[in-house]
């Protein structure tokens, strides 16, 4: 299996709803994957689905073969870096890992903090939660806690724009 293909495996972050909040269908995709995926149709027949994908287990995605078109053309900056000898493999991974690492750690202070956000996606949790930062109080956002759920929001914005090529938030 090529670079490609392991990076994009032990990835996942367009999947889980980190890096992307929905995937947009094609109209001919929409009633064969209707029974694959929950598919929001619009008055159009134009469709979306929002990630996480339900279906997306440990081992990767369980309709890879099925799988939308936007699914299977997309390709982050990382990849393209990795595909293009720009960054290696295991540099790749790494920055992978930092990425989960920060998500990791901002659902945790978000637990901590008592911050209750509607979306199931990481992705739009961290639009509330860039809503909710601008709403707080300065006195209240200018404790140590605030500033480090903020220095963490700013950092994975940062290196998603940057690293993956996508302006998330």
């Amino acid at each position: 299996m090529s670079d490609s293909a392991n990076l994009c495996l032990s990835c996942l972050l367009c999947c889980d709803g980190t890096l992307i909040g929905f995937v947009q269908l094609e109209r001919e995709e929409i009633l064969p994957l209707k029974a694959l995926l929950d598919i929001e149709e619009d008055s159009d027949g134009s469709g979306i689905f929002l990630h996480p994908c339900k279906n997306l287990c440990t081992d990767g995605c369980t309709i890879y073969d099925d799988r939308p078109s936007q699914c299977r053309t997309f390709n982050c900056r990382l990849l393209k870096s990795v595909e293009q000898k720009e960054v290696t493999f295991d540099t790749a991974v790494e920055v992978i890992k930092e990425v989960k690492q920060r998500k990791r750690s901002i659902e945790k202070q978000l637990i901590h903090l008592n911050i209750t956000l509607k979306s199931l996606s990481f992705y739009f949790k961290m639009v509330e939660l860039k809503k909710y930062l601008k709403r707080l109080p300065t006195e209240e956002s200018e404790t140590s806690t605030y500033q480090k759920l903020i220095l963490d929001f700013e950092q994975l914005d940062s290196l998603q724009s940057t690293t993956f090529g996508i302006t998330p938030f």
